[in-house]
């Protein structure tokens, strides 16, 4: 049978950790087939690869790409992870979702969801919905999402800081059943934002219990992330032991001054576990950067009520003192990144209607004006109706190498995608900054297990069968690199800069990228394990 495809004379680099060897790989019908080197078979395309590596099409297992797609219009955005080889982004990360919701809720999660994705992005009822708003639109890669349980929580009870009652308990795990059912890739939460904050652990387990039963993870952002980071860390060992669920930390870190260098007691601790059996994996980006919502830097009971709440709140001078007055003291099981680090270490990376502010920290903001920090943060999301996004400077590189040298790690961008601003550059660097930085220059990861963790691995934790590894019959997803020139070109002031050395990528068999340059091949899918 004549090839489609055939990539010949690479370094083949599988994706199941194995050494590098030479071999041509072709690729036919969508599927893979890995030949001799110098094989004599015969292809539409062939693609001369002597001198690269030829690996499985990158997995980015912590993305918010939810809506961007949908939004239409920013190309940028949309195709740099492709530029970057990722075949396939997993959204719904962080508890945040565009589903599900009951019928009656969905017209107001769809308001709410267009402060978080960056425009009117939609909302739907369940998986099944989304999807196939994401199938009607063309893309060149692959999309698989979590369920959202801040997402999910608001979809029943609304945006409110109380506890779910039974029914509402009850309610909130059918409608996670369903989308589980449909093809949604596992549960996860954001235990530091709202309203996913309000929920107590017992409810986390109910909730967990439902992906066990289907089999597929519980995925956390961590209750807290800096000085309680390890407190934090048994909360979701014990969401994993009462409920069966397998637990994957997302972006594990130790932010914040009070915690640089607890992963020397984090790490050990995971590797412990897995010891013992349980199932556990993280993920991890290579930057010692954050990004998030600025919102996310007031205590949670500011965002009660949902933006609407929160935005009366900021309006009102008292309410603004208390605020102040609770990041200056804390608050008892909040996460203050504030108080762990400074407005001096939170840079505004998107005001859509305060442009002027962007790439700057709020401390810089406040000493030009002669204003109080906070009032400056607090005027901006007031103006703004609290869609600003921000990069908060919180780690060390120490603690952010041990990560990434962890076996059970596996490589996510935690990407937040929105049109306009300056966004973190690891939506557009995180794949080639592993390869290039941490794994040829300062050579913390050999290149074969650099490669699992951005493909082998990944697929094994999310489901995705026949992905993340070149083996004959898998799915036809490929990246082709420059092991000698691969590297990051986005900076925080230029964060969308294409990566060097990545050549070529192949999705569902069709070059979706030729020479470091996108095609107008757009065969990508909504995925499910």
């Amino acid at each position: 049978m004549k090839l489609d495809v055939l990539v010949r004379g690479g370094l083949l680099v599988d994706g199941t950790g194995a050494p590098p060897r030479t071999a041509d790989v072709g690729v036919a019908g969508g599927r893979l087939a890995v030949l001799s080197a110098r094989s004599d078979a015969e292809a539409r395309e062939t693609l001369d690869a002597a001198g690269l590596a030829v690996a499985p099409g990158f997995i980015d297992v912590h993305t918010h790409s939810d809506g961007i797609a949908l939004l239409g219009g920013d190309r940028e955005l949309v195709r740099a992870p492709v530029l970057a080889g990722v075949t396939a982004e997993i959204c719904g990360n962080c508890g945040s979702g565009l589903f599900p919701a009951l019928p009656e809720r969905v017209p107001e999660r769809r308001a709410e969801a267009s402060v978080g994705f960056g425009g009117d992005v939609g909302f739907w009822e369940d998986f099944a919905g989304f999807a196939a708003a994401h199938a009607a639109v063309p893309r060149a890669n692959h999309l698989a999402s979590l369920v959202g349980h801040g997402t999910l929580r608001a979809g029943v009870l609304g945006p409110v800081d109380r506890p779910a009652t039974p029914a509402e308990l009850a309610t909130m795990c059918s409608l996670l059943d369903r989308s589980l059912t449909q093809g949604a890739a596992g549960l996860s939460t954001g235990l530091i934002y709202t309203p996913g904050t309000y929920a107590d652990t017992d409810e986390v387990v109910a909730l967990a219990r439902v992906a066990a039963r289907h089999g597929k993870p519980y995925v956390t952002h961590l209750r807290d992330e800096m000085s309680r980071v390890e407190e934090a860390l048994e909360e979701a060992v014990e969401i994993a032991r009462r409920s069966g669920a397998a637990l994957h930390v997302s972006h594990h870190k130790t932010a914040g001054k009070y915690a640089w260098g607890r992963t020397e007691r984090t790490l050990p601790r995971l590797a412990g576990l897995r010891a013992e059996g349980l199932d556990v994996t993280c993920d991890v980006y290579p930057y010692t950067a954050a990004s998030t919502h600025l919102s996310a830097m007031l205590p949670p009971w500011a965002s009660d009520g949902g933006t609407a709440g929160l935005v009366a709140r900021l309006a009102d001078p008292g309410q603004r003192d208390r605020m102040r007055a609770a990041i200056a003291e804390g608050v008892p099981g909040w996460e203050n990144t504030v108080g762990n680090g400074g407005w001096d270490r939170i840079a505004i990376a998107r005001a859509p209607r305060h442009p002027h502010t962007e790439g700057r920290t709020v401390a810089e903001l406040a000493a030009a004006q002669g204003r109080d920090p906070f009032d400056v943060a607090a005027d901006l999301l007031l103006a703004e109706r609290g869609e600003v996004m921000i990069i908060s400077h919180s780690m060390v590189e120490d603690d952010v190498r041990r990560v990434l040298a962890a076996p059970y790690a596996m490589i996510g961008s935690d990407g937040v995608p929105k049109p306009g601003g300056r966004p973190h550059p690891r939506w557009a660097g995180t794949f080639p900054r592993v390869l290039g930085r941490y794994t040829r220059d300062l050579g913390l990861l050999d290149l074969a297990t650099a490669v699992r963790k951005m493909t082998g691995l990944a697929a094994e934790r999310f489901g995705l069968a026949g992905r993340g590894v070149v083996v004959d019959g898998a799915h036809a997803d490929l990246v082709v690199f420059d092991p000698a020139t691969v590297c990051d070109g986005a900076t925080f002031a230029e964060p969308l800069l294409p990566p060097q050395g990545v050549h070529t990528v192949v999705v569902a068999g069709r070059i979706v990228v030729r020479q470091g340059e996108e095609t107008a091949a757009r065969p990508g899918t909504v995925l499910t394990p």
